[in-house]
C-alpha cells in the first residue's frame, strides 16, 4: 500500500451506527479504497458441508451486523488497526450452494484472486468446509503454514456418509494436500464425545497437538498461549476459529454446539496473547444466526474477527 493515510470506518459521531452501510465494523468497501488493501474482510456464505444444524450461510451478514459497535482503537493490543493498515470489506464470495465439489475450488479461486489485491484475508463463514479452500489460497502464497484451530471438534475426519469435503474434514484434506506445516499444528478448545479413540490416534498421526477446553480452564489463557507461541515460532500462521469453540452459553447460534466450552473472555485472551506472531490470515466460521439469541454469537464472532484484523496489523513484516 502507499504511504497515504488509510480510509477508516464511518465516523459514528456523525452517522448513527444503525444508519451506516452494513459492512464489517462500518469499514469502506474494497472498491471505495481503489480495489486494493492490506487486509480484506470477506464473507463466504456457504454451508452445504454441515452435518447437523444448517444456517451458517447467513453467518457473514450476522457477523457484520454484530460488528457495528466495534470502535477503531483496540486498548488490549494498543493498536488502531483501521488507521495502521488499510482494511476493507470485500463483500461475499458467490459460490454454488448445491455442489460442494464445485464450491470448494470456486472459493479457493476467489480467495486467490482477492489475495492479488489484498495483503491478507479474514474470512467470515460459512461452515468450516471453507477453511480448506482458504488454506489452498494462503499456502499458494506462503507455502505450508502453521495452523491454530479453535474448535470443539477435531475436524480431521476422513469422510462422512462417504463425502470427503464437509465441515468435519477440512484439516485432514489440508494435511493430505501439504497445505500445513506438520510441526506447527494445534487444536484448541476440543471437548465432547468422539466416535472412538481412533479419532485421536489419527489426529496425532497428522501432527496435531490438542489443547482441550479443560486444559484452558486448568492452565489459564496466558499459559496456553505461551505454548502455542512456542509451537508456531516464526512460521507463517493461519488461525481458524469455529465459534463452537465457545460454550453454548457464549455462542448458542451454531450448528454443532458442545457443552463445557471456552468463555469468550478466554478465547479473546488467547488470541491477544499471540501478538507478534507472523499471522498471514484467518477465518471465523459456523455462526448460524437462526439459533442465536440477542446477537450473542454474532457479537462474539465479530470481536474475534476484529482481533484477527488487529493481529494482522501488528504482524511482523507488515
Amino acid at each position: 500500500m502507499s504511504d497515504e493515510r488509510p480510509v477508516g470506518p464511518v465516523d459514528t459521531t456523525r452517522v448513527p451506527r444503525f444508519a451506516a452501510p452494513p459492512t464489517f465494523a462500518l469499514l469502506p468497501r474494497l472498491e471505495d479504497v481503489g480495489g486494493r488493501c492490506d487486509v480484506a474482510v470477506v464473507g463466504v456464505p456457504f454451508d452445504a458441508g454441515t452435518t447437523y444444524r444448517p444456517g451458517a450461510r447467513f453467518g457473514p451478514a450476522a457477523v457484520r451486523a454484530g460488528s457495528r459497535l466495534l470502535r477503531p482503537y483496540h486498548p488490549e493490543l494498543d493498536v488502531a488497526p483501521f488507521g495502521t493498515v488499510q482494511v476493507a470489506d470485500a463483500g461475499d464470495v458467490a459460490c454454488t450452494p448445491f455442489a460442494i465439489a464445485e464450491a470448494v475450488p470456486a472459493i479457493a479461486d476467489a480467495a486467490g484472486a482477492l489475495l492479488e489485491r489484498a495483503g491478507a484475508l479474514v474470512a467470515l463463514g460459512g461452515d468450516h468446509t471453507i477453511a480448506l479452500p482458504l488454506l489452498r489460497a494462503v499456502a499458494a502464497r506462503h507455502g505450508p503454514v502453521a495452523l491454530l484451530h479453535f474448535d470443539a471438534h477435531l475436524d480431521t475426519w476422513d469422510t462422512y456418509f462417504g463425502a470427503a469435503y464437509t465441515h468435519g474434514t477440512p484439516f485432514r484434506r489440508a494435511f493430505e494436500e501439504g497445505l500445513v506445516d506438520v510441526d506447527a499444528l494445534c487444536h484448541v478448545g476440543i471437548r465432547g464425545p468422539l466416535y472412538g479413540v481412533d479419532d485421536l490416534v489419527e489426529d496425532a498421526r497428522m501432527g496435531f497437538a490438542v489443547v482441550t477446553a479443560a486444559d484452558v480452564l486448568r492452565e489459564g489463557p496466558d499459559a496456553v498461549a505461551a505454548g502455542l507461541r512456542e509451537r508456531v515460532g516464526a512460521r507463517p500462521l493461519y488461525v481458524s476459529v469455529d465459534v463452537d469453540a465457545l460454550d453454548p452459553a457464549h455462542a448458542p447460534g451454531t450448528g454443532t454446539p458442545e457443552a463445557g466450552g471456552l468463555t469468550s473472555r478466554e478465547l479473546l485472551a488467547i488470541l491477544r496473547a499471540l501478538r507478534g506472531l507472523r499471522l498471514v490470515g484467518g477465518d471465523v466460521v459456523e455462526v448460524a444466526p437462526a439459533y442465536d439469541h440477542a446477537e450473542i454469537t454474532a457479537i462474539a464472532a465479530a470481536h474475534v474477527a476484529y482481533d484477527l484484523v488487529s493481529l494482522l496489523a501488528l504482524a511482523p513484516g507488515r
